[in-house]
């Protein structure tokens, strides 16, 4: 199979400047967020149009901030050039390929001290008060907004079966990237899944995306089933007509 996609440099830039416009007018969008929450929709149970997603995303802030008809497509077409790539590293042909490799390569911000330094000079925050988020929570976020957000897909886990427990524990793997650090929280989870191991933020980031690509595959397996469509057989010519006229079908219903 082929190597994996990747996004270029222009298609990022063009996927992040359209979350910029997006988060006038929508507090939560940011770049990771929404690199997040069209994650969880890639490794999600079934296919989803854009036309589907992106109002879930975005509620009205698509069409506030995109008016001109040009202006929509490029949009569209920088958010689909992302999700395309997403979509491909989370493939479940490549995956099984080789569970063992992270395919998966998300779009996460890590704060330099360079960076803090500067938000802190601009004004943005105060030294005091500057609170920055760890590598991956603003994506894992995203990732678990849209699970609630296609809560039908995301169904709660049974947790008295097998597979209820693998699935809780692949979204719990995403979930440890918003437990604050060196809380009980994060401690619990930590001695729930890795005996108590102390794992740095650079693997548990590595954990969540992995979780990512373990749901892919475990949707592949357990997607729900449509339902069942009865068709009737259709009665012979000289049988009598179903809808109970007495005539013979060939001379009521099945005359039309």
């Amino acid at each position: 199979m082929s190597s994996t996609k990747q996004n270029t440099e222009a298609e990022i830039q063009a996927f992040a400047a359209v979350c910029e416009r997006l988060a006038g007018f929508a507090e939560r969008i940011s770049v990771e967020w929404a690199d997040g929450y069209l994650t969880a929709l890639c490794a999600g149970p079934r296919a989803i149009a854009i036309d589907e997603w992106l109002p879930a995303l975005a509620g009205d802030a698509f069409e506030r901030a995109f008016a001109d008809p040009e202006d929509v497509a490029q949009a569209m077409q920088a958010l689909q050039a992302r999700w395309n790539v997403i979509a491909d590293q989370l493939d479940p042909g490549r995956l099984l390929d080789d569970e063992d490799v992270l395919k998966l390569n998300p779009l996460m911000a890590e704060w330099s001290d360079e960076d803090k330094q500067r938000v802190i000079d601009e004004g943005k925050l105060s030294g005091d008060d500057a609170q920055f988020p760890a590598l991956g929570e603003i994506w894992a976020l995203g990732f678990l907004d849209a699970t609630e957000d296609f809560a039908d897909d995301w169904p709660a886990p049974d947790l008295s079966s097998d597979t209820g427990q693998y699935y809780d524990e692949c979204l719990a793997r995403v979930t440890a990237l918003i437990l604050p650090e060196g809380s009980d929280d994060l401690r619990e989870h930590l001695q729930s899944l890795y005996s108590g191991q102390q794992l740095s933020r650079d693997e548990l980031v590595d954990e969540a995306c992995f979780a990512a690509q373990d749901l892919r595959l475990y949707w592949v397996e357990h997607a729900p089933k449509p339902p069942t469509r009865r068709v009737e057989k259709t009665p012979g010519r000289n049988d009598p007509c179903p809808c109970g006229s007495g005539k013979k079908y060939k001379k009521c219903h099945g005359a039309q």
